[in-house]
């Protein structure tokens, strides 16, 4: 059962990493791009190989999800912190709208249509900044799935689709950053992308109770991964 913990811990961190990203979006108006990157990037890995593949690959996965494993590290320990408590907030939040889009194949369709859509736009922007001096196309293609008008077309998306459900995430914070456009934008498409590791949690097994009773099968799992 390793294999199957140690995928879930990673979604699990996935979902943490959005939430906490919202957070601090909300609060501060700011966030670690690296953690950013590897959010909105998750989105557009549509036909993995393996579950690391979703968050960068199995060497990235320290470095790339290192905030949410941190934060479910966190949730294990049972550090019972008012921020922390937020972010666990909003991670049932994500789980709960996994749940509404998982009865609605209409719009979970059109979710995976817009994702398409939004990714061919990434790629015009990834052609269009291109810089001949960096080898690096993994490196250039993270930086266009967060360019702003891709983070505008995946806010557009998160409109159309999940904010129509009855329930909705309620982010608190700052007025002054909640406010502003581009931070509303990036709350949402980091919405969707914890809503996006939620159902890749539930593909690998995992289910809302274990978070309650089974924390202790985490540990294991959140040794290796942050000391690969």
């Amino acid at each position: 059962m390793s294999r199957q913990h140690d995928e879930q811990t990673i979604a699990l961190a996935g979902m943490f990493q959005a939430a906490s990203l919202v957070d601090q979006i909300a609060t501060r108006g700011m966030v670690p791009q690296n953690s950013y990157e590897t959010c909105i990037a998750s989105l557009f890995v549509t036909s993995p190989r393996m579950t690391e593949d979703v968050f960068g690959g199995v060497n990235e996965i320290p470095y790339g999800l290192g905030l949410g494993l941190r934060h479910l590290q966190d949730m294990v320990d049972k550090n019972e912190s008012a921020r922390n408590k937020q972010i666990i907030q909003y991670v049932l939040g994500m789980i709960m709208l996994e749940r509404q889009l998982d009865k609605h194949p209409d719009i979970m369709a059109k979710v995976g249509q817009g994702i398409d859509a939004v990714a061919a736009k990434a790629r015009y922007f990834n052609d269009r900044d291109n810089d001949p001096d960096n080898e690096d196309p993994k490196a250039l293609q993270s930086v266009a799935y967060t360019h702003r008008n891709v983070i505008a077309a995946l806010d557009n998306l998160y409109q159309e689709t999940i904010s129509h459900f009855s329930f909705r995430i309620q982010v608190g914070g700052d007025p002054r950053h909640l406010q502003n456009s581009e931070n509303a934008a990036r709350i949402r498409a980091l919405l969707l992308a914890g809503i996006r590791a939620t159902l890749l949690w539930r593909q690998v097994g995992g289910k809302r109770w274990h978070m309650l009773f089974f924390r202790s099968r985490l540990k294991p799992s959140l040794r290796r991964i942050m000391q690969a």
